[in-house]
């Protein structure tokens, strides 16, 4: 596998290299007389810990380390609190740096840390997880959760670098490469269908570290958001179609405590907007039929339970996208034409609640098959293949109300 780097254009750039064996040259991506670093990580994902503090320490770093919880439950105030506490012992400052080395939220925590210890250190983020990759150590999302939902408390803090080393996928179980394929699906259906023609070629063969699809893939994939971000850092416009799937995705984790993983939560959302869309008369139904049977080829779920509806709504509207009592939920007219639609009616909603929990599986609207489907781009629409250009098709998120 060969190595490419993309640039996020923020105010202060930074790249996004992708590649084998990265972490092994992590000492090149430290800001310069940079020579602390306090290493936060997944301690599931510690096999590459050792050789790298080792190569660090050889470097003339001085490396501290601190293993956090696996999965949500890293997204915690007081694990937060315990990553301050070490810093302040270490007495870290604004020149020394931090490394989230672990899955989303690993690295949302890392970020998290970096951003609020004395306002703002240095943080190198490298992502273990698929989904990480593609989308969690991009962008300078920061958050924690609180019982209350998902990422409500956070800061915006781009990182100095992201190092995507599809070395470490290779141990990766298989269930969370598919559940990071859903952040790829979402890439492909908001702004780059060349994503989907990739994933129709061999759905299979794109959960295997080591093919070429999967890179491209990620490639695309981390294309698409460093597009987006450099446009919007701030999550004030454009960035809202990057959470395409995530409103009703979020609430299922809240109210399931966080135990669906994001992909897994975020691809159902993605149902969920679909059966809204077509409902609204904004889609047509055998787009619908798209999201079902694409994100089926890869093995994420399409349904969820019912006789929750009274849960989950009171977790949709603390969605961050919604401004006041204003709802707000990003749909799709097409592949690669996103918008976010205001007011969409509860009972629409629920509507669209009901079909996704009503027959696990079934696609109740047209579905083309998947050899209908030119690896050419059959959706008509551009499709570029980064460094981006101008010829880059449109992701414009145009807001209106639904009447």
């Amino acid at each position: 596998m060969s190595r490419s780097q993309i640039t996020v254009a923020v105010e202060q750039p930074y790249e996004v290299a992708v590649g084998p064996d990265l972490l092994a040259d992590l000492d090149q991506f430290v800001p310069e007389g940079t020579k602390r670093l306090m290493i936060l990580f997944d301690p599931v994902v510690a096999g590459p810990i050792p050789a790298l503090v080792d190569e660090l320490r050889g470097d003339g770093f001085e490396v501290h380390l601190l293993a956090v919880p696996s999965g949500e439950e890293a997204k915690r105030i007081n694990v937060a609190q315990a990553a301050w506490q070490r810093l302040g012992e270490a007495a870290f400052t604004r020149t020394d740096g931090i490394v989230g080395i672990g899955g989303g939220s690993t690295t949302d925590l890392a970020g998290f840390v970096a951003a609020t210890w004395l306002r703002g250190v240095p943080v190198i983020q490298a992502p273990t997880t698929l989904l990480g990759m593609v989308d969690a150590a991009i962008g300078g999302k920061t958050a924690i959760n609180t019982d209350e939902g998902k990422n409500l408390v956070g800061v915006f803090h781009q990182p100095t670098a992201v190092l995507c080393d599809q070395n470490v996928l290779q141990s990766l179980p298989v269930e969370e490469m598919v559940s990071g394929m859903a952040e790829i699906i979402k890439a492909g259906l908001v702004a780059d269908p060349g994503i989907l023609d990739v994933i129709w070629s061999g759905p299979q063969e794109t959960l295997n570290p080591a093919s070429p699809l999967l890179t491209e893939l990620i490639r695309r994939a981390v294309a698409v958001k460093a597009d987006v971000v450099a446009e919007d850092p701030v999550d004030a416009g454009r960035r809202a179609i990057l959470n395409y799937g995530h409103t009703f995705g979020h609430a299922i984790e809240q109210v399931e405590g966080f135990r669906w993983r994001h992909g897994d939560a975020v691809a159902v959302g993605m149902v969920f907007a679909a059966e809204v869309a077509v409902r609204a008369d904004l889609m047509d139904p055998s787009l619908l039929g798209l999201h079902r049977e694409l994100l089926s080829a890869v093995g994420l779920p399409i349904s969820y339970s019912s006789g929750r509806w009274e849960r989950l709504w009171p977790a949709m509207r603390r969605d961050k996208k919604n401004q006041g009592k204003t709802r707000r939920l990003v749909l799709l007219e097409d592949v690669a034409k996103p918008l976010v639609v205001r007011d969409v009616p509860e009972e629409l909603l629920r509507e669209a609640y009901q079909a996704v929990s009503a027959v696990p599986g079934a696609a109740p609207y047209p579905v083309r098959a998947a050899a209908d489907y030119s690896l050419e781009n059959p959706y008509g629409t551009p499709v570029y293949v980064p460094p981006l250009d101008d010829d880059a098709p449109s992701t414009s998120s145009g807001e209106e109300a639904l009447t």
